[in-house]
């Protein structure tokens, strides 16, 4: 009889329920990885929503921190019993969209048409890690090894929050010097404020309104932070750069309202680095893009995947650039998925991340 373990099923919108699967099977070029920490994101909100569609049965979850369990005939340098992560997103590295030098976006093909979100196979395409076990693809890849002395913790943002954060800065090309606004100070947020710290940003001007990630957001490198609440950010981003606007603004929170004010406050020839996920269509107001004559630049990212992406954000957190822990604000075991999600979809109790636990 096969082997059983726990995993969190997405069942229908609204609900994503604990459920006995079979332990995944492996090929020849795969891993099979016992899981010690995992996370949930907000795109899990969006499947837990029904906002993204993702297949009824599939297993949740895109953020692994594990041990190595069994290793494919194909797969060498790796050894069982070692600690690892795997990005989110979890290139093939021979695909058309590798060799072009975006592996996020691995996963296209004429049967299937153009697929954006391709690369992001894990709890999207193909069982994910909120579960005891998870089979990973592509091993030689996507496997990178943990060093010794990291915890889980300090490595737990590494698969997609910190990627994805830090793509943002990277996407806006942020310089020495540079004025930025990051507008929502969640998770991907904060991660997008501490990027621009890392790339030179001399001014970051985060907006929010929940305390807690207010003093988040100055913990890890904003010089100023805008409650929404008491005052109108875009006026406020042009009184603190004297209507010069930002040279970069980072939206991370995926809304009309927060894409449009990332537009407004840049300087003409700005950016606007995208890294929210839109469940509606965006609309481009007139005055704002000066009639498409302001030299502005509208960038996406997608969370750059593969071992060599994960060994350069691991080097970052054990050279002691940043310290991503704080952002694990709560604790559950894999048996209280469910309660966790309750708490994270509702942002309850100043949530940021919560670290899964088998």
């Amino acid at each position: 009889m096969a082997q059983k373990m726990k995993a969190a099923v997405f069942v229908e919108p609204g609900r994503i329920v604990l459920e006995d699967k079979t332990i995944p099977d492996i090929g020849s070029n795969d891993a099979l990885i016992r899981l010690t920490t995992t996370t949930i994101c907000g795109t899990d909100v969006h499947i837990l929503k029904g906002e993204y569609p993702v297949a009824k049965g599939l297993t949740i979850g895109h953020e692994p921190v594990g041990v190595i369990e069994k290793l494919g005939k194909n797969v060498h340098g790796y050894h069982e019993g070692q600690r690892i992560i795997a990005g989110a997103i979890c290139p093939s590295g021979y695909s058309n969209a590798c060799l072009d030098g975006l592996c996020a976006q691995d996963g296209q093909s004429a049967a299937h048409g153009l697929k954006p979100m391709g690369g992001w196979r894990f709890g999207n395409t193909i069982d994910g890690s909120q579960a005891e076990y998870l089979r990973v693809p592509d091993a030689m890849a996507n496997l990178a090894p943990v060093p010794d002395g990291l915890t889980d913790e300090q490595v737990l943002m590494c698969p997609d929050i910190m990627s994805t954060g830090f793509a943002g800065a990277e996407s806006g090309n942020i310089k020495i010097g540079d004025t930025v606004a990051v507008f929502a100070q969640g998770p991907i947020g904060l991660c997008a404020t501490a990027g621009a710290k890392l790339r030179g940003a001399s001014t970051i001007i985060a907006v929010e309104t929940v305390p807690e990630r207010i003093e988040m957001a100055k913990r890890v490198g904003a010089d100023v932070v805008i409650d929404f609440n008491k005052t109108d950010p875009v006026d406020e981003v042009l009184r603190l750069t004297n209507g010069r606007g930002v040279d970069v603004a980072i939206e991370a929170l995926g809304l009309q309202s927060t894409f449009e004010a990332s537009l407004k406050v840049l300087k003409p020839g700005g950016t606007l680095s995208s890294l929210g996920v839109y469940a509606e269509d965006l609309s481009i107001p007139l005055s704002a893009f000066h009639a498409g004559l302001g030299d502005h630049k509208i960038v996406t990212s997608l969370c750059p995947g593969g071992k060599e992406r994960m060994r350069r954000l691991m080097n970052v957190i054990e050279s002691d650039r940043i310290d991503l822990t704080p952002l694990v604000t709560h604790h559950y075991k894999l048996e209280q998925i469910e309660e966790a999600y309750e708490l994270f979809a509702n942002q309850r109790d100043g949530v940021l991340k919560i670290a899964i636990t088998p």
